[in-house]
């Protein structure tokens, strides 16, 4: 049973991300959690880790994740599938392109009492670049 409650927390703070409500997203994050994610540095903190979330939010305002597994096994929850959304803020310094884009994402996330304490994330940051003209 705590194994489908992980995977609830994830996919429940990976909707509230597509949705950009950072508040629902805080349900779910712990506030000292620690994060790796395409573009940037370590993140530390809750603050930091949501500030990421706006950042991807503003780049691709209609952003969704598409998830064809998620696979829990003891704190950890797997996903993998695609996100896509329409280039409509700067991403790497990339100003707006209007294109829409998908590309592959992988994510590891360790949940500890109800709550994810560590996201590693990582996107297929090469399509991305070649969707964008870059």
């Amino acid at each position: 049973m705590l194994l489908e409650q992980n995977k609830s927390i994830v996919l429940q703070a990976y909707e509230a991300f597509d949705l950009g409500d950072i508040e629902k997203g805080r349900a779910f994050v712990a506030p000292n959690i620690t994060g790796c994610v395409m573009g940037s540095n370590k993140l530390l903190g809750a603050n930091a880790f949501f500030e990421y979330a706006l950042m991807m939010r503003a780049a691709f305002s209609d952003g969704r994740h598409t998830f064809e597994d998620v696979i829990a096994e003891r704190d950890l929850v797997v996903t993998r599938g695609t996100f896509s959304g329409t280039h409509s803020g700067e991403i790497m310094g990339i100003p707006p392109t209007g294109k829409l884009v998908k590309f592959s994402v992988f994510h590891v996330d360790r949940v500890i009492d109800s709550k994810i304490l560590e996201h590693w994330g990582q996107g297929d940051t090469m399509a991305l670049m070649q969707q964008l003209g870059s």
